[in-house]
């Protein structure tokens, strides 16, 4: 049988599997979340304080998860355009890919934040209460998100960042 002559042409998509870490990158903090080798469980990890040694930390958090990418939510409009929240991110995402051997993906975070607010009211946490932790939580509805599309299309989701000077 040729390469071409593929059994699996009507196979699921394939699944990359390893650890996933997400970012929901807000101007105070950033929520982190991480998933199961297999994807199949996203759970809010860290929340680290905006500011100058922010890059430090995650780039700490990522070497000590070892995850195959680091996805970090870009907080487009509801048109779907990129606006001056959208452009601070994109930044980020660029000065950590290029601390990181690993990809950074962008991916669409529109109601994250939203759906992570809703759970944890369904859970029981009242609005004071989830300042602490709803940007992780964020973060995971993030990261389910980037899995589900990864399973539906059978490759990497959002927009690879890429980094000036470097062949990836």
């Amino acid at each position: 049988m040729s390469p071409d002559e593929d059994p699996r042409s009507d196979a699921a998509p394939v699944f990359r599997r390893g650890v996933r870490l997400a970012l929901d990158w807000g101007d105070a903090r950033i929520g982190v979340a991480a998933c199961d080798r297999d994807g199949l469980l996203a759970y809010p990890l860290d929340t680290v304080t905006a500011g100058p040694a922010e890059l430090d930390r995650v780039v700490a958090l990522v070497a000590e998860h070892e995850p195959l990418e680091v996805v970090v939510g870009l907080p487009r409009s509801l048109s779907g355009a990129d606006g001056p929240a959208a452009t601070k991110v994109r930044a980020r995402a660029e000065a950590l890919a290029a601390r990181l051997a690993v990809p950074v993906r962008l991916v669409d975070e529109r109601l994250t934040t939203v759906t992570a607010s809703r759970r944890l009211r369904e859970g029981g946490k009242k609005a004071k209460q989830q300042r602490s932790v709803i940007d992780a939580a964020a973060a995971a509805a993030i990261l389910e998100q980037a899995v589900a599309l990864e399973r539906s299309r059978g490759g990497p989701p959002g927009e690879l960042v890429s980094v000036p000077g470097r062949s990836d």
